[in-house]
């Protein structure tokens, strides 16, 4: 375990059982002493760029002493989340976008955890970040070492040419000239202006399952906590990443994976006024759920379009989307299975921070498409149960909290029986498993896609309305950390670099 304390020393409560203690971090002052969580911002040279060299230079095995030293002389928590983020988009390539790439795109993630979490437990989640950048950071090196270079400033557009230059370059899939816009027109426009396109270009196509989508939403909710002015290289590896893509430019051809977009922007803008409102339906989830099971991406498309058409709250519609996706993960427990749901987030994200109309309906019939896609993948790489979301069968745990999270460990649908069990008798009890949840993600989480998840997950199950989250938390549960996993080695990592610190 973590440690020798004994578990009810822990919070007395079940759902620290197999957690540990995290009393260790009591050595540290809590975010909110070090400083404002969010401090007035100073200029990237006098104080952000240090901290970004040195989480650049320094070897893995120090880092986290070299951090807790930082912390300790009065660096903040958004200084440190400012610095591993640009740390990343400056020296990890976002092609593909997700691999080593996932030290960017896990940023926001481990942000969300750290704010659900309690005081000095929030530095746990960013000393994780840092650590998991130096490991990306070697996978670059070890694949070309790429960096972005600074731009060449004499081939920049002018202000005002920017922003059409921008948009032309990226639906002509050329990298070079995007990259020259986008430095230009994000130095003059704010955050929404710039964004605006993004929120399309990064649902158009289905290469990278769902990654570009999520770069946008995480690299638009990142900068919001860490200030615009960090927007030029944050904003030039987007570019890049958005125009990732196989064999000749897809501009040029008919691709699969762009297929979908390309019709689904031509039926948006056939769709009229589209709002947010309309006819709250409590049958149109299971509507679209039982529609899903067998659509082709053509056909979800469509059954969006129509229900849109016949005055239906497009919140029932993405009701339908997440049961689906969380089933998904049901039916194949793994990698693309997860995807369904942190893809399905950020396409939500997109969908309610967009400002047009046109791009809002776009996005929701895209993630209707996108759904097929993922189901079509699946299939490709084997079999699915015939498991149900909305056919799980409720089992009353006899332990409450703790019981379904050790019960992840040893069996998942007995985790999903029991979690439709408790929140359908005690919706209450929705907070303390999210906490226990959350909790684990830190003592046993040892991948960005442990963090990725959660937090999509977590965020989303409020989405919904309390009828469906017994379902879709119970989905959670075949991607989660149980209480039963090995601990991951970073808090005793951590532990050692604040007794060295001492």
């Amino acid at each position: 375990m973590l440690s020798n304390v004994s578990r009810r020393s822990f919070l007395n409560s079940s759902v620290a059982a197999g957690l540990g203690s995290f009393a260790f971090l009591d050595a540290l002052p809590a975010p909110g002493a070090a400083g404002p969580v969010l401090p007035p911002v100073a200029t990237v040279a006098s104080d952000v760029e240090p901290l970004v060299r040195l989480i650049e230079e320094t070897p893995r095995p120090r880092i986290l002493e070299r951090i807790v030293e930082q912390i300790r002389k009065g660096v903040t928590y958004q200084e440190l989340l400012s610095a591993v983020f640009l740390a990343g988009v400056r020296g990890i390539q976002p092609r593909p976008v997700g691999f080593k790439f996932h030290a960017v795109l896990v940023i926001n993630s481990a942000h969300l955890a750290s704010l659900a979490s309690s005081d000095r437990e929030r530095w746990l989640p960013l000393l994780w970040s840092i650590d998991y950048f130096k490991n990306s950071q070697a996978q670059n090196e070890a694949q070309g070492d790429w960096h972005m270079a600074p731009p060449d400033e004499s081939k920049l557009p002018a202000d005002h040419q920017a922003r059409e230059r921008f948009i032309q370059a990226m639906e002509r899939w050329e990298p070079e000239e995007a990259d020259r816009a986008i430095t230009a027109w994000v130095r003059t426009a704010s955050a929404s202006e710039v964004f605006e396109p993004l929120w399309r270009l990064g649902a158009r196509d289905f290469r990278d399952i769902g990654h570009k989508a999520i770069f946008v939403a995480n690299g638009w909710r990142t900068l919001q906590t860490i200030g615009w002015r960090h927007a030029e290289p944050v904003m030039r590896s987007l570019a890049y990443a958005l125009l990732d893509h196989e064999g000749g430019n897809p501009s040029r051809r008919d691709d699969w994976r762009d297929q979908p977009g390309r019709e689904n922007l031509q039926l948006a803008t056939k769709l009229g006024a589209f709002r947010h409102s309309g006819k709250r339906d409590a049958a149109v989830p299971t509507e679209v759920l039982t529609t899903l099971r067998k659509a082709s991406v053509d056909e979800a498309s469509k059954l969006t379009a129509d229900l849109i058409r016949r005055g239906i709250h497009p919140a029932c519609i993405w009701d339908g989307l997440f049961l689906f996706a969380g089933e998904l993960l049901m039916r194949q427990p793994g990698i693309v299975g997860l995807h369904t749901l942190t893809s399905l987030n950020a396409l939500h994200f997109a969908y309610e921070t967009a400002p047009t109309p046109t791009t809002r309906a776009f996005l929701l019939l895209q993630a209707s498409a996108f759904l097929p896609l993922f189901h079509d993948f699946m299939r490709g790489r084997g079999k699915l149960a015939a498991t149900q979301i909305d056919k799980v069968e409720a089992t009353q745990p006899k332990e409450g909290v703790g019981e379904i999270l050790a019960d992840i460990s040893r069996d998942r649908m007995q985790a999903a029986r029991k979690t439709v069990g408790l929140l359908t008798r005690s919706p209450g009890q929705l907070e303390e498993l999210m906490r226990g949840a959350r909790r684990l993600i830190f003592a046993k989480g040892t991948d960005s896609h442990d963090y990725k998840f959660s937090s999509a997950v977590l965020e989303d199950a409020y989405q919904l309305p309390a009828s469906l989250r017994p379902g879709f938390m119970a989905a959670s549960m075949f991607n989660l950390k149980g209480s039963g996993d090995r601990d991951n080695n970073l808090i005793v990592r951590a532990r050692a670099a604040l007794a060295k610190a001492t």
